[in-house]
């Protein structure tokens, strides 16, 4: 069975669209096991609750959720993921990988992952894509073994330098990469 780790951070507009997929994958055949930084794990929010998301992640894969950089740390040693995906993956979170910093459960999994020469698949949801976070976005897309799930802008004019994943391509997008291939077109309209 192949083993997906599925990372969650604060982008939480997206969280019930990213607990969906891991939904998908799960009915897929895959045994996935949920990562989440601190915030993300304990952080109320107009969109819900974290104790409501928590509880719906492990209930749909039937794992505990990784949430701490102790606990996230053993994965690289332990090779416990075929693929990591980060979804929703924030411009924050780009931005530590892209530069090595691992201060957040997700950010040591990502390191700890990609040390196996295994695929990362990457759902961009950031207001900054096109801004500042552009630079980071664009080093991972010239790093081994990063992989991004298709995206588009959200709302060009209220917000036009925003770009969020098609959170209906995660599976495919896995799918690719677990293949070594990047899911086209990368950039939708």
């Amino acid at each position: 069975m192949i083993t997906v780790g599925y990372a969650l951070t604060g982008s939480f507009c997206t969280f019930s669209k990213a607990i969906k997929q891991m939904e998908k994958l799960v009915a897929a055949g895959y045994k996935v096991v949920p990562i989440m930084s601190q915030f993300s794990f304990e952080t109320d929010t107009r969109f819900g609750l974290a104790e409501d998301f928590r509880y719906q992640i492990v209930k749909i894969t039937g794992n505990d959720i990784i949430h701490t950089i102790v606990e996230a740390e053993p994965i690289g040693p332990n090779a416990m993921f075929d693929v990591l995906v980060i979804s929703p993956a924030t411009g924050s979170t780009i931005a530590k990988i892209a530069n090595g910093i691992n201060d957040t459960a997700v950010t040591m999994a990502a390191k700890a992952h990609l040390r196996n020469g295994k695929p990362l698949v990457i759902a961009v949801s950031t207001n900054d894509a096109l801004s500042a976070s552009a630079q980071n976005i664009g080093r991972l897309f010239n790093a081994k073994n990063i992989f991004f799930v298709p995206m588009a802008q959200d709302d060009i004019n209220k917000k036009p330098t925003s770009i969020v994943a098609d959170f209906d391509l995660v599976l495919p997008a896995v799918e690719a990469a677990l293949e070594g291939k990047q899911l086209q077109p990368v950039i939708l309209q």
